[in-house]
């Protein structure tokens, strides 16, 4: 795939500057992303990419180590998103089930502070996915990217300028920030 300059963010995809022209070079950050993707879509998880790396791959410069979703707030979708991970050899850094999230959410949320189901490979922490709790994707738009593995969805530009201003973290400020120079 080749793209326009700043499409493949550094951190994502390592790119050869051609004029203006970038050609991108996978790095594993970048193929842990797609594996991810594929999974969820392999078990009909209705997903979009949030946080760092959907930033990176709106075309702002961002740095991150984690993988962060949102998905349709159902049980099945957490349900599928679950079983997806762990097919990966992702594990919950938390003893908690697709189940009690969806049923504990506000308890999780408002009295403990979780804003997001973090999984992590036991062997490689590099490997790590955020399913974002606090964050409903249904209703809202998704941006296709296709990759030379196939395809991912981020969160559409609008949605996710409106949901880190939302969030109003120090880190989403800054995102939103960048992501309105781009416009």
């Amino acid at each position: 795939m080749i793209g326009r300059r700043g499409a493949f963010p550094a951190g994502i995809v390592a790119g050869i500057r051609c004029r203006f022209w970038y050609i991108p070079v996978y790095t594993d950050c970048m193929l842990f992303i797609e594996k991810v993707c594929q999974a969820l879509a392999d078990h009909d998880v209705r997903y979009a990419l949030v946080g760092g790396h959907a930033v990176a791959l709106h075309g702002a410069v961002r740095g991150t180590v984690d993988v962060d979703i949102v998905v349709d707030w159902s049980l099945k979708s957490l349900q599928r998103a679950e079983a997806a991970l762990h097919g990966l050899g992702l594990v919950s850094h938390l003893p908690i089930s697709a189940e009690d999230v969806f049923n504990y959410r506000d308890e999780y949320v408002d009295n403990r502070n979780l804003a997001a189901w973090n999984f992590h490979h036991p062997e490689d922490v590099s490997q790590q996915v955020d399913i974002i709790i606090v964050y409903d994707l249904k209703g809202k738009r998704r941006s296709k990217i296709r990759t030379a593995s196939g395809q991912l969805y981020l969160l559409s530009l609008r949605d996710l300028v409106d949901m880190k201003k939302a969030s109003a973290r120090p880190q989403d400020l800054a995102d939103v920030d960048a992501l309105e120079r781009l416009k």
